[in-house]
């Protein structure tokens, strides 16, 4: 069974000479052990699929399965739990709390869900992100690479089976940036988890097993792996 299946799902905002198809009728899913990099310009409509595969808004039609569950007939209640167990979100803003430390911030996690990380499994993953030397640190007292390898952290922590990430390399550099990907590949791989990342760094896709590009609302798988990266310099 898929981890992810969106069936025909569609956006669209506002109506008349106001409507837009933010995204266009789209058939897509995940499969356990793989990492999926969805690539796209400014407002081709990547967030809004984003936050449709994720649960956080309903697609104006088609439907959104996550682990066999439509989440899109369910209340916003029923929607908070199942993010809340199933689904992990690493943003483009950290969206850490200012007033926890970084240790704080997982011990929030361990109160609200249930099957986090163990301290070893917690300790490994920080020391692999090199950020195991900040728990006592505020988010002010983060760069702002640091502050994105906390919130990569959190996301993790929780043990999603699905995994959503919106530019997760962003204000990295490159070497972090591709620490970071070996990460999120071993992490779908070895735990059978399912990762989609939205991104516009090109040279990403070398760690994905599928390559998306979205224009205009369509989705469009292009290529795997290494192919998908030839192919995107190639266009460029």
């Amino acid at each position: 069974m898929s981890i992810l299946q969106i069936q025909n799902a569609s956006k669209i905002y506002g109506s008349g000479h106001t409507e837009v198809n933010a995204l266009k009728p789209t058939h897509f899913s995940a499969e356990k052990g793989e990492l999926i990099a969805v690539i796209g310009p400014s407002g081709s409509g990547k967030s809004t699929f984003l936050t449709i595969a994720g649960g956080l808004q309903r697609p104006t039609e088609g439907s959104v399965l996550i682990n066999g569950q439509d989440v899109t007939k369910l209340s916003e209640k029923k929607r908070s739990r199942i993010r809340l167990s199933e689904v992990g979100f690493i943003l483009q803003a950290s969206n850490l709390i200012p007033y926890l430390t970084v240790e704080n911030q997982f011990r929030l996690l361990d109160k609200v869900k249930k099957g986090t990380m163990n301290p070893n499994e917690k300790e490994k993953l920080l020391k692999q992100l090199g950020i195991d030397d900040l728990v006592k640190k505020y988010p002010a007292d983060l760069s702002g690479g640091e502050k994105q390898r906390v919130a990569i952290a959190k996301a993790l922590y929780t043990k999603p089976s699905l995994l959503l990430a919106d530019e997760p390399t962003a204000s990295l550099d490159s070497d972090r940036a591709f620490e970071v990907m070996s990460i999120l590949s071993l992490e779908v791989k070895e735990k059978n988890k399912a990762a989609i990342m939205v991104t516009h760094d090109h040279r990403l896709t070398k760690y994905c097993d599928k390559v998306f590009t979205i224009v205009d609302g369509q989705l469009s798988q292009i290529a795997h792996g290494d192919r998908a990266d030839a192919q995107l310099n190639a266009s460029d």
